[in-house]
């Protein structure tokens, strides 16, 4: 086990950006930064003793703040919020009152807002070596991205010997809106080539209609007979609607509160397997279609396809959807949710 925190640069803020590591029995490491609260590896130990790092970075965390980086910004790794997806407009009524926030997806609100949670300094809260586990916290400040109320947020890690999990809380002074994911990029092949091949389930028998910008209309679609079809294991490459790529929201298939299973990824050339166990209503299934040209770790080149997300979340735009899930957040009330990361080797 090699658990343990690393200072890496003092920011011109004057805050301390560390990188913190999780390390299991098996020897599989877990990188991650209080900068954006990002997952910067998953260096999962394989049974010959050789690693599979299955998620899109950088080596250090400097290269998240770059210049090069901010003009191709992907939310690689990141916490994201205050409100995850878009946001019609880029606005909504809350007790009558308009709000208009961050216009970053043309006339629209996507992942928080020009900088959202991903480029945010997060203060460390604990770190427990012995236990695996790191609580960060961030203090959204009332009227930051145009977000009402002081939002007060904790997003706890732990790592297993087969699992990572992460768990946000966050509690409000003002009626606002939340919807809070991570937004890591899979790529279970060390982050090699494009992820055709892998095969796809998603416990999920509806989709949310969207329209030209990729957001909800408040429609349901079935998924029967149609390429959003992955209730079973599906090669992505052989699905049509990889002739450019899956941007969709998938209503889960679950009553109970408690994390379920929501999707799984399967690699045959590296006999990878990874599930994603949530408490959200809503899996988020995105296949990596705008990764621009960038350089990541190891000199490994990204683009298009490089790797999949798997967004667990609320409904998007469902401030703007009266028949969609309610999404604010009162003072006195603590929003909850939780996503597990389990890995296998076949």
């Amino acid at each position: 086990m090699n658990s343990g925190q690393r200072y890496c640069f003092t920011h011109s803020s004057g805050e301390v950006i560390y990188l913190f590591v999780l390390g299991n029995k098996k020897g599989s490491e877990v990188l991650i930064t209080n900068y954006g609260a990002i997952i910067m590896a998953m260096k999962l130990r394989k049974n010959d003793g050789s690693f599979n790092d299955i998620v899109l970075g950088f080596n250090k965390v400097e290269d998240y703040l770059s210049e090069q980086y901010f003009q191709n910004y992907i939310h690689m790794g990141c916490a994201v919020g205050r409100y995850a997806n878009r946001i019609k407009g880029a606005s909504f009524t809350i007790g009558g009152k308009r709000i208009h926030v961050s216009k970053n997806w043309g006339n629209d609100h996507i992942h928080g807002g020009v900088e959202g949670f991903g480029k945010k300094i997060w203060k460390v809260v604990s770190f427990i070596a012995s236990k695996n586990e790191l609580v960060l916290n961030y203090k959204s400040p009332d009227g930051e991205e145009g977000f009402p109320g002081n939002l007060d947020v904790y997003l706890k890690f732990r790592f297993s010997d087969d699992e990572l999990m992460y768990q946000y809380e966050a509690t409000t002074d003002q009626p606002t809106i939340v919807n809070l994911t991570h937004h890591s990029y899979f790529n279970l092949k060390n982050g090699i080539g494009n992820n055709f091949d892998y095969q796809i389930r998603i416990n999920a028998s509806q989709t949310l209609e969207q329209d030209d910008q990729l957001i909800p209309t408040g429609k349901f679609s079935n998924v029967s007979d149609t390429e959003f079809d992955f209730r079973n294991l599906r090669r992505i490459g052989d699905q049509s609607g990889m002739k450019n790529g899956y941007d969709k929201s998938f209503i889960l298939d679950k009553k109970e509160e408690e994390p379920s299973l929501a999707a799984e990824a399967f690699c045959e050339a590296s006999r990878t397997r990874l599930q994603v166990f949530t408490t959200e209503p809503v899996l988020h299934f995105y296949t990596g279609n705008g990764i621009p040209p960038i350089q990541g770790k190891n000199g490994m080149l990204y683009g298009p396809f490089s790797g999949f997300c798997f967004e667990t979340q609320k409904h998007p735009n469902a401030i703007n959807i009266p028949q969609f899930p309610d999404t604010i957040l009162h003072p006195g009330e603590k929003y909850q949710e939780t996503t597990i990361y389990k890995f296998f080797e076949a």
